[in-house]
């Protein structure tokens, strides 16, 4: 693809003929070469999904040999180059003003980060973006701990009501009554197996290692029940941690007791731990800017930093320390730098020496809250274990591990009015546990709120604790104190209408509704994607609605039910579904209804049995209407293999049960009853496109004729197209798709008959109709001599004979007028009449031949009458012409003006065109027709012989008559001796010719010019070589006697010549160099 180079705005045309040159080779290589193009073409269609998965394989191809680059994957890059495809496809002229459809569209195919989530979901659901920032900060989904520990509320809540269920005994109807414990015991699994999940994640995800022991909760995996007996005890050794603690110092301001060009420097260090010192600076300017970075196991660490300069006496060991600063930070103290008060030794000047420096206390993942708190036996940390394995701690300063420890599994948490008596804080909460209470308290309400909240998390309670101002508030205004929403955002959820949705409990929903109307809003925008889907979600919806099922129970025969469901209504309203997909959901529903447990679960309820069978009978009756429509719902046969998956999927749908095959008669009945329906819909949807019904009503004849074949056209093109692309997939039963064929050309029949039957008598302007439909059956062998073709062959078999004997008949009287009338001029090879009767003996076998009659004795039959009937028609021409010859001859004078008309000519070349054309018109292959017909050969061949006969007589005639006047000029006549003295009287005084020369010099100019005319007007050299011979032989043995030639003598000497050249020939075999008596009589002759 060549890409655009703009200099100002404007296409730079240079570059973009250089791209163009460069991009068209390579098109042609990689695009217009490959094997995908190909089959497109091969198969009459493609779309624009078929263009678009040649470009993505190429871009993939590229990309994948590109090397890595630093914080850009290949994915992306990738994805890239698909939206810049989708925008340039469909027109889109600024690439930055795409919608975000487009753009969520663009990268679907691809994995979804949790933002591209929540926007695509978003416009699934309807869901404002205002909407979705409201419940995303109420419910604070940025919260990792939150987020965790709503996920234990809502397990904790599903054992709950599974065991109400059970004590209650109101389960849901199941196909057997022993169901019903196993139902619960499902329920449990599930919940202990997603408690077993995120018990085995890890608090936090990379970081520094910490020491806290992974435990565990139970030695069985498989059923996690929180009681005492499975109660993980804690000892103060599980809770010790690192922190990581950084000391920037930026300056000391107030240093007066030093001169300035003293040289001072810092120290800093966590007790216990190593020290560090800062760069050397001048006392005028004591500026570092140093950082000092330390880990320690203590969560109270004590930090120093001290202020010297350097000594100059001699004895001096130590430098002079000018100052300290003794520091207690927590990972809650400010992390911007601010000024210190430093301790000065006594009697030093410098009073006010402060120093400026940061101490930043990193927080570890596995301790959530570490606000001052204070209760009635320990100052507090909150510390977490595991995912559900918290600890309150109290520690000593400079202590890694606790004083005290306590475990807050099983406690609830609680808001507490203020208690008189107790010290340490003003605002008080509690935690009970078995009549047992601990209280705590703090100095201000917002520590109160937040020590509420990350303990509410830890104990994983249902009730969700609300501060005694918030809770009247939410009482006057008809609320639910029992809520799970951050207080900051009540306010402004309550005024968007957004508090019934932040505040609702999941647990008291019905899931099973929700998921499906969550999965059939996803399905119909995954439909109206800008890419042919075929019903297949995407790798990121796919992933949430797995999420949904897992967190909230939804069981997966209800999924598939409903996804199969919701595909069938899209298909039965005309969207493409890809039937492996319904195939998928089909077998994974009958799997569970029939007991096989494809997800684990055992119990099938008599709703989704009812709800089974309700669905196998809507996808049964669909897909027997897609294969009774298999040209509309698959054309082309796209998509690729659908129509195969299909009929697999309606075997699975017609099988009793998953283990029972069912028979194949079975299934090949199904289709056969679908194919017969194909048949009738698609003959009358074709005829509806050719408005046939109106043409064959009011129209004429010819009208109708051109119609039904114009009809015909389209039956063999549909024909053909359910052949190349539909028969792969019938390939299992290819009569079936012969017995469609058949009728639907039954279908085509009824109205050929019709049309037919207007025609009047002696029309044949219906064998095109013939040629077409016989062209196209005759080639398939299973359609060949078939029902339908069998029938054609009736109705025109009286119309070949009949129209073969009205040729006959018309072609015979065209000789016999045509040669009455003959006026002998040339034309092309012969004369008009000989022309015309070849050009039509011709066309009439070219006529049957490209009938190509399939039924082979009648074939047969018609070839022998044509060729029987082509040697009569020439030999009644070949008889007509060698008299016509003979009387025209006889009427042309004898003496030496006699020229052989043109005319003449004619007739000699009728002759040798007959001899030519009988090779292609009369002769048969073999037996008795070709003995037959080579009589006609014999009869031509003997009418050339008469005719040269005729000729030569001619010539030998004139010759007489000359020899007959040069008779007078023999001597001893009277007329001799008086021209003899007259030429020698006359010579004495001119040049006088010898008497009778004048009448030579004539005939050599008749012989001549005779023979010039015959070679330029006769075609046959052969003939005329013949007709020369012949008359040079008479002309020498002009006048000499028959019985001179033939006398007793010449018979001796002949004899005797004979013998002698036998002798010659055995004794030497050279002697006479091959030349024999025969060959010289040969010559002669």
């Amino acid at each position: 693809m060549c890409r655009p180079h703009t200099v100002s705005g404007k296409i730079n045309l240079a570059l973009l003929k250089e791209e163009m040159k460069t991009s068209i080779p390579e098109e042609w290589k990689v695009f217009l070469k490959s094997d995908r193009v190909a089959r497109m073409v091969h198969s009459g269609g493609c779309s624009a999904s078929d263009f678009r998965d040649v470009f993505k394989k190429n871009i993939e191809k590229r990309v994948r040999s590109l090397p890595e680059i630093d914080g850009l994957s290949k994915e992306t890059v990738l994805s890239s180059w698909l939206a810049k495809y989708d925008a340039i496809y469909r027109g889109e002229e600024d690439l930055c003003k795409q919608p975000n459809r487009m753009a969520l569209s663009a990268v679907s195919e691809l994995i979804l980060s949790k933002e591209q989530l929540y926007e695509m979901f978003q416009q699934i659901l309807g869901i404002k973006k205002l909407e979705h920032q409201l419940i995303y900060n109420a419910c604070q989904l940025d919260n990792g701990d939150e987020q965790a520990a709503q996920i234990r509320r809502e397990l904790d809540g599903r054992l709950q009501l599974a065991e109400q269920m059970a004590r209650e005994r109101k389960f849901p109807k199941f196909v057997t009554r022993e169901m019903e414990n196993m139902y619960i015991e499902e329920l449990r699994s599930s919940v202990n197996l997603l408690m077993a999940n995120l018990e085995s994640l890890p608090v936090s995800k990379g970081g520094p290692e910490f020491k806290l022991q992974k435990l565990k909760r139970s030695q069985n995996s498989a059923f996690l029940d929180i009681g005492d007996e499975n109660e993980v005890q804690l000892s103060k050794s599980d809770v010790v941690l690192s922190f990581t603690l950084e000391i920037v110092i930026m300056e000391v301001q107030g240093l007066k007791s030093v001169a300035p060009n003293r040289i001072v420097y810092c120290t800093m260090e966590v007790e216990g731990g190593e020290k560090l010192q800062t760069d050397q600076a001048e006392a005028s300017r004591p500026q570092w800017g140093t950082q000092g970075d330390f880990t320690t196991t203590h969560p109270r660490p004590v930090v120093k930093v001290k202020l010297f300069t350097e000594s100059t006496g001699v004895l001096a060991l130590e430098d002079k320390e000018l100052g300290r600063v003794v520091l207690y930070p927590t990972s809650n103290s400010p992390k911007s730098p601010d000024l210190h008060k430093m301790i000065v030794p006594k009697n030093s000047q410098d009073s006010d020496l402060k120093i400026k420096l940061a101490v930043r206390m990193d927080k570890p993942p596995h301790m959530k809250h570490s606000l001052k708190c204070n209760s009635v036996i320990m100052k507090s940390f909150l510390f977490q274990v595991s995912q559900y394995t918290f600890a309150m701690c109290s520690y000593r300063e400079k202590k890694s591990e606790p004083q005290e420890l306590m475990q807050l599994e099983g406690y609830t948490v609680d808001y507490t009015a203020p208690h008189t008596g107790l010290q340490g804080g003003r605002m008080f909460f509690n935690a009970v546990k078995e009549g047992d209470t601990v209280i705590f308290a703090s100095d201000d309400e917002q520590d109160r709120i937040l020590w509420v909240q990350a303990m509410y998390r830890a104990t994983g309670q249902s009730y969700k604790p609300v501060p005694a101002s918030q809770a009247q508030k939410m009482n006057l205004k008809g609320g639910n104190a029992n809520t799970d929403i951050s207080p900051l955002y009540t306010d402004r959820g309550q005024k968007h209408g957004m508090d019934e949705f932040i505040s609702a409990n999941p647990c008291k929903f019905d899931h099973a509704s929700l998921f499906r109307l969550l999965q059939r809003q996803t399905l119909d925008h995954r439909l109206n994607d800008s890419y042919s889907c075929l019903g297949w979600f995407s790798p990121g919806q796919v992933f949430v609605l797995d999420e949904y099922c897992a967190r909230y129970g939804v069981r997966g025969c209800h999924r598939h039910l409903c996804y199969l469901d919701e595909l069938i209504e899209y298909s039965e309203n005309g969207s493409v579904i890809d039937p492996t997909l319904l195939h998928y959901s089909f077998a994974f529903c009958a799997s569970h209804v029939h007991g096989n447990r494809p997800d684990g679960i055992g119990t099938v309820s008599v709703e989704e049995k009812e709800r089974f069978e309700e669905i196998k009978d809507r996808l049964s009756s669909l897909l027997e209407n897609q294969i009774s429509h298999f040209r509309y719902c698959f054309p082309f046969g796209r998509p690729e293999g659908a129509l195969k998956a299909t009929l697999s999927l309606l075997e699975r749908v017609l099988m009793k049960d998953i283990a029972t095959p069912i028979p194949a008669e079975e299934v090949k009945k199904v289709v056969r009853k679908c194919l017969e329906k194909a048949a009738l819909i698609n003959y009358t949807r074709l005829t509806e496109y050719a408005k046939i019904e109106e043409t064959m009503n009011q129209a004429t004849p010819a009208r109708k004729l051109e119609e039904v074949l114009h009809l015909a056209e389209l039956c063999i093109e549909v024909l053909q197209q359910n052949e190349e692309h539909h028969s792969e997939a019938f390939a299992w039963w290819p009569e079936l798709l012969a017995e469609h064929a058949e009728k639907f050309l039954s279908l085509y029949s009824v109205d050929m008959d019709s049309a037919l039957e207007a025609q009047p008598q002696d029309s044949w302007d219906s064998f095109p109709l013939f040629q077409l439909l016989n062209n196209a059956l005759r080639n398939d062998t299973l359609l060949c001599n078939g029902k339908f073709h069998k029938h054609l062959q009736e109705i025109f078999v009286p119309m070949v004979v009949r129209y073969i004997d009205l040729m006959e008949s018309s072609i015979a009287q065209s000789i016999h007028r045509g040669l009455e009338q003959e006026s002998w001029q040339p034309v092309n090879n012969g004369s008009a009449t000989s022309e015309d009767l070849f050009w039509k003996l011709d066309a009439l076998q070219m006529f049957v031949f490209d009938l190509h009659w399939p039924e082979p004795e009648f074939a047969h039959h018609l070839e022998q009458r044509l060729k029987l009937m082509a040697t009569d028609m020439i030999e009644a021409c070949v008889k007509r012409t060698r008299i016509a010859f003979e009387l025209k001859l006889q009427k042309t004078n004898k003496s030496t003006d006699f020229r052989i008309p043109s005319y003449l000519c004619t007739m000699f070349n009728v002759l040798v065109d007959a001899k030519k054309q009988t090779a292609k018109l009369c002769i048969l292959d073999g037996g008795q027709e070709q003995q037959y017909h080579s009589k006609i050969d014999d009869l031509i061949d003997e009418t050339v012989k008469e005719i040269i006969s005729l000729l030569v007589s001619k010539v030998v005639s004139v010759l007489e008559g000359v020899l007959s006047k040069l008779s007078r000029y023999d001597e001893g006549t009277f007329f001799s001796s008086l021209v003899s003295f007259t030429v020698k009287a006359a010579a004495k005084y001119v040049d006088v010719p010898k008497p009778g020369m004048d009448l030579a010099d004539t005939y050599i100019m008749f012989v001549r010019q005779n023979q010039d005319i015959l070679r330029e007007k006769v075609n046959e050299e052969m003939y005329i070589e013949k007709l020369f011979d012949k008359t040079y032989r008479d002309f020498r043995l002009q006048g000499v006697m028959e019985g001179t030639l033939n006398s007793k003598t010449y018979d001796t000497v002949h004899s005797r010549l004979t013998v002698e050249e036998a002798t010659v020939s055995v004794t030497d075999a050279g002697g006479l160099q091959g030349i024999t008596m025969k060959d010289s009589d040969e010559e002669e002759g």
